[in-house]
């Protein structure tokens, strides 16, 4: 269609009769049609008009998203970043993936003029702990411990505030780009990363909404005997990144939920219902 098509076809929207069908035309358009929805709002002031070009905007951008997802889903979940990225695109559609990329490697960038190749698996966590914690002063979000931006990996790299899962996902990317073997663990209510290397008995975690704070297996345990459940493999070990990223979205929608935010709540829902399998569900709530 042309330029002229387009507006054309978007001006019907003021006909209640055939605004539906008009809708539905436009939605068959796909994402390419959202700047010429945004220079109509523009032009228009019609409030109610306003409110069906918004509303189009969005059901555009979420099948988008729900797109985008399934591929990501479909290559093997491997990229967390993109991952992160494409549930950080559910509240800001804009959200430019390369600009996340640089944040990450700005910190790893740091962290790696400080590394050593003999250093100590406990002294490289040291180090990171050091660039991420007090250079660049990332913190646990406990006055805000629900909102929605902790869920927003673009947010949590603004603010410098997170919750246990998207510090840790901070923490994990740049570990991973160090060829670090750092890896994400499911804990019941807490989200904590693990050093383990391969074939040796050495294996800690690590608590990035403490700031790092390193734990051996026997916290954990304690942990989790304190929570009154039943103890599980998976409470030790490295989850993928699949894992991680459900994680983030079951959170986003418990805080949705919090705040009575019901119709994104039941979005990210069903963004969830893209990713979920047949693996044990971990209560997320207080993570």
């Amino acid at each position: 269609m042309t330029t002229k098509e387009i507006k054309a076809l978007i001006s019907l929207l003021d006909d209640p009769e055939i605004a539906p069908q008009i809708q539905s035309e436009i939605q068959n358009l796909g994402e390419t049609i959202i700047p010429y929805l945004e220079e109509s709002w523009e032009e228009t002031l019609d409030p109610q008009q306003q409110q069906r070009l918004e509303d189009l905007i969005h059901q555009l951008q979420f099948e988008g998203l729900q797109q985008r997802l399934r591929v990501w889903r479909d290559s093997g979940a491997q990229d967390l970043l993109e991952g992160m990225w494409l549930l950080n695109s559910y509240q800001y559609p804009d959200a430019d993936l390369q600009a996340l990329n640089r944040a990450i490697e700005q910190l790893r960038f740091e962290a790696w003029t400080l590394l050593r190749s003999e250093m100590h698996p406990a002294d490289q966590v040291q180090v990171l702990n050091h660039v991420i914690f007090r250079n660049h002063k990332f913190s646990a979000n406990t006055q805000h411990f629900h909102s929605p931006a902790n869920s927003m990996l673009q947010r949590v790299i603004e603010t410098k505030r997170g919750n246990p899962l998207s510090l840790c996902v901070i923490y994990l990317l740049v570990a991973q780009r160090l060829d670090l073997p750092i890896f994400g663990v499911n804990l019941p209510n807490l989200f904590v990363l693990t050093y383990q290397l391969a074939d040796q008995p050495l294996s800690f975690y690590i608590n990035c909404y403490n700031r790092g704070v390193v734990l051996s297996r026997a916290d954990i345990e304690h942990y989790v005997g304190q929570l009154g459940i039943t103890s599980q493999e998976l409470f030790y070990e490295p989850c993928s990144h699949l894992d991680i990223v459900r994680r983030a979205m079951r959170n986003l929608q418990v805080s949705f939920e919090k705040l009575q935010e019901l119709g994104k709540a039941e979005e990210v829902g069903q963004l969830l219902a893209i990713l979920t399998d047949d693996k044990p569900k971990v209560d997320d709530d207080e993570e």
